[in-house]
């Protein structure tokens, strides 16, 4: 079952965040915003409290987002998935063994088609749809790649939530602390 079965994967957009993230019951969680310098001992604290981290490579700030960084992040940093916005970083990723996660954006119909040809190029293991608050379009790019969906961005209820997992996500990134909370309840058998 992907991600052991968790619906909701926390992000952390600081490190105030991310320690609530690593303390919490989750296992998985996504790293957004991070410094380069920070990486190691990031990945490292995870590592200490068993969490997997999801790094979206595009947002490590004084690290250049192409298939060079996403080299050194897959050898030396080894996060659990790789996120990105870049064909080049989540073809890395696949041929280093990382869980590779295409970022893709809705804007428009043109961004949407654009989207389809990357993410046949690519194939990640999973792509992360932003907005996740469009449930037709996330079903749609489900049954239109076979690939499964993350839903992220603007998600602000429970009922958002489940209404993206009810179309078909895989499971919602949120920051969101209320929502974290709501759902650490179904993370207890």
């Amino acid at each position: 079952m992907p991600f052991e079965g968790q619906r909701i994967l926390p992000a952390a957009k600081s490190m105030k965040q991310f320690e609530a993230m690593i303390e919490g019951p989750y296992t998985y969680g996504v790293m957004l915003e991070t410094h380069i310098a920070q990486l190691q001992s990031v990945m490292d604290e995870a590592r200490r409290y068993d969490k997997k981290i999801l790094l979206h490579a595009d947002l490590v700030q004084g690290l250049k987002n192409d298939e060079y960084a996403a080299e050194y992040l897959c050898q030396q940093i080894r996060p659990a998935g790789l996120i990105s916005t870049r064909a080049s970083v989540i073809q890395k990723a696949k041929q280093k063994g990382i869980t590779a996660i295409q970022r893709i954006f809705l804007l428009d119909t043109h961004a949407l088609e654009k989207s389809y040809l990357l993410l046949a190029k690519t194939q990640p293991d999973y792509i992360e749809v932003l907005p996740g608050v469009i449930p037709h379009i996330i079903a749609e790019v489900s049954v239109r790649t076979g690939i499964p969906i993350i839903a992220g961005g603007l998600i602000r209820s429970p009922e958002e939530v489940e209404l993206a997992l009810g179309v078909g996500a895989t499971a919602v990134t949120t920051s969101n602390a209320d929502l974290i909370r709501h759902f650490e309840k179904s993370l207890t058998p």
